[in-house]
């Protein structure tokens, strides 16, 4: 189901990955951001959606990985906005990511993966709010700032459950988090919600313990070290564990 989280903004979670389906209020109706992940979600978040009463106006992503390029015909066929690199890079590795899904995930439409358009070079379009674009973690990776409502959405961004997640196929992602943290820093001076891709929604003080928990993985990294983190308590984690690690001491040398 929907939980509404500040004013026009609402989440719902999925069981995959702690997944997050936002549904986000503009002007002339709602804009669906990375909704997932299996059909049973899509179809479950349509539900929820009707029962808003108000029309699906676009979609928007905010990166390039298959979980977050999905969408269902019940929402509409309207526009699915990305960053340029975003779109660009979504659709270079369309098959790939459907390919993925169909791994992954079950009953999802396929033919509608990843099929963006990239927003207008003024940010104009329906999406709200101020689009935050970094390359960490994903090529045109965006965060969303509704400062009008106190909210910063995330992307694949300050997890509670996931660590950082350097891209193995691009050169000196630490730097690339670094950039991407101090802009998101300054975004967050904005929220006092925080919704990342997956995982918990974070309220008050705890925006900033995201921040400050990703910025110490990284500052570790960096410094060559292995990093102390709670969420690597998980045993799945390992392996993305190791490849920062190896990313990060090839960059170093």
């Amino acid at each position: 189901m929907l939980n509404q989280v500040a004013d026009g903004v609402w989440v719902r979670q999925s069981e995959w990955v702690w997944s997050n389906a936002i549904v986000v209020r503009g002007e002339a109706g709602l804009i669906l951001v990375d909704p997932g992940i299996d059909g049973s979600d899509l179809n479950q978040l349509a539900d929820d959606v009707d029962r808003l009463g108000i029309p699906v106006i676009a979609g928007f992503s905010t990166h390039p990985h298959w979980d977050h390029l999905l969408w269902h015909s019940r929402y509409g066929d309207v526009p699915r906005y990305a960053t340029a690199d975003g779109a660009n890079a979504a659709s270079e590795a369309r098959e790939r990511a459907q390919t993925m899904a169909a791994e992954s995930a079950s009953d999802i439409p396929l033919e509608l993966i990843g099929l963006l358009t990239p927003l207008p070079a003024d940010r104009g379009g329906p999406m709200p709010g101020e689009i935050v674009e970094h390359q960490a973690h994903a090529i045109g990776h965006a965060a969303v700032l509704l400062a009008d409502r106190g909210v910063l959405l995330a992307g694949d961004m300050l997890s509670d459950v996931l660590i950082p997640l350097l891209d193995p196929r691009r050169p000196d992602q630490v730097t690339a988090y670094e950039t991407a943290l101090d802009r998101l820093d300054e975004a967050a001076r904005y929220a006092d919600v925080l919704v990342p891709g997956h995982g918990a929604v974070a309220e008050g003080p705890q925006v900033a313990a995201r921040l400050a928990a990703d910025h110490t993985y990284i500052d570790a990294l960096r410094r060559g070290e292995d990093p102390l983190d709670a969420r690597l308590a998980q045993d799945w984690l390992s392996g993305p564990h190791q490849s920062n690690l190896e990313q990060a001491r090839h960059s170093s040398a």
